[in-house]
C-alpha cells in the first residue's frame, strides 16, 4: 500500500480516536481494570464462602475450619494486597503512553500492514486477479479490509499469546528461585505460603518486594515484550488478574472455563501451597509445559489435571 487513501485514513483516526471505555482513556482503563476485575471476582468468591450453599460447597477444596491454619489475618491480606496494587498502578502510570502517542509511533501501522498484505497477495497472483476481475477500486477495498482485521484481530491475538508465554516463563522461574534459595523464601516468599488455605482476595497478598518483581514487572515486561497496544493491555492485564485470582479461589468448579481450558488452575496452585507440594507446581498463571519441562509438576491423578 503506497498511498494512504482517504478510507485508511479514516479508519486510522477511528482506531486512535475509539476508547474501550468511552468516558475512561485507554491508558486509564488498562489500570483501573485490573483492580476492579480483582476486587469484584473475589468478592463473589467470598460471598460462596459466606453463604455456605449445599451444592457448592462440594467442589470447595478445603473445609471451613481449615481456615485457622493460615498465619496471616484477613485484615493484613487486604491491606498487603491494596500496598502492591498501589505500586502497580505507579508502575503503569510510568510504563503506559497515551494510545494516541502509541498509536502512531507503532511499527504495525494499518499503511505497514496493508504493505506487507499487499507484498503476499502479489507474491501468489490473487492481486492481479482481483484487479482483473473486478478492477483496482475492489481490490483496494480487500485490501483495506483484510488489513484492518489483521490490525485489530489477528495480530493482537498473536501478541497476546506472546504475552501469555512470556510473564509464564518470568513468574515460573522467579517462583522457583523464590524456593529454592532460603533465604529469598524466608525473608520474602514465605508470605505467600502464610495461607495455607488460600482464598480469593488473598491471591496477590504477598511481600512487596515480591508483589513488585514478580507480579507487577512481570505482567509490564509480557506487555511491553509482545508489543500489545494499549486496548490489548486492558484485556492482558484484566485476564491475568481474572485467571490468578480463579487460582487461589478454593473452589474446584468442573464447568469453571479457566478451570478446565487450563492445566494450570486452581486444583494444580492448590497442591504448591500444602507441605507435600510445596517444592513442585511453580507454573502460574497460565500453563503447565515449565513444570513438565523442568521435572516440577506434580497432580495425583484423582485431581484429574490433565
Amino acid at each position: 500500500m503506497n498511498a494512504t487513501t482517504p478510507a485508511d485514513t479514516s479508519f486510522q483516526q477511528h482506531q486512535q480516536t475509539t476508547r474501550f471505555v468511552p468516558f475512561m482513556s485507554d491508558s486509564a482503563s488498562a489500570l483501573v481494570a485490573p483492580l476492579l476485575v480483582y476486587w469484584v471476582y473475589s468478592l463473589f468468591f467470598h460471598f460462596l464462602s459466606k453463604a455456605e450453599i449445599p451444592w457448592v460447597e462440594r467442589y470447595r477444596i478445603h473445609d471451613p475450619e481449615e481456615m485457622t491454619k493460615n498465619k496471616v489475618s484477613v485484615k493484613d491480606v487486604i491491606q498487603g494486597v491494596v500496598f502492591q496494587q498501589v505500586l502497580q498502578t505507579i508502575l503503569g502510570f510510568l510504563v503506559l503512553d497515551n494510545e494516541e502517542t502509541s498509536a502512531s509511533a507503532s511499527l504495525l501501522t494499518l499503511d505497514r500492514i496493508g504493505w506487507a498484505v499487499s507484498k503476499a497477495l502479489g507474491s501468489v497472483h490473487i492481486k492481479q486477479l482481483i484487479i482483473a476481475q473486478f478492477g483496482m477500486p475492489a481490490y483496494m477495498d480487500a485490501l483495506l479490509t483484510i488489513s484492518s482485521i489483521m490490525q485489530s484481530y489477528v495480530i493482537p491475538a498473536f501478541q497476546f499469546f506472546i504475552a501469555m508465554f512470556i510473564l509464564d516463563g518470568y513468574q515460573y522461574f522467579f517462583h522457583r528461585l523464590f524456593h529454592q534459595n532460603k533465604y529469598l523464601y524466608k525473608h520474602v516468599h514465605s508470605y505467600h505460603h502464610r495461607l495455607y488455605v488460600p482464598y480469593a482476595f488473598g491471591a496477590l497478598y504477598n511481600h512487596p518486594v515480591e508483589g513488585f518483581v514478580m507480579d507487577s514487572v512481570g505482567a509490564t515486561l509480557a506487555f511491553a515484550l509482545s508489543g500489545l497496544p494499549t486496548k490489548g493491555a486492558i484485556l492482558f492485564f484484566s485476564f491475568s488478574t481474572l485467571k490468578t485470582v480463579d487460582d487461589h479461589c478454593g473452589y474446584a468448579f468442573p464447568w469453571d472455563p479457566l478451570q478446565f481450558m487450563f492445566g494450570n488452575n486452581v486444583a494444580y496452585h492448590d497442591i504448591h501451597h500444602q507441605p507435600f507440594g510445596i517444592k513442585k507446581n511453580y507454573s502460574q498463571p497460565f500453563f503447565t509445559w515449565w513444570d513438565r519441562l523442568l521435572n516440577s509438576r506434580w497432580s495425583p491423578s484423582y485431581l484429574s489435571l490433565d
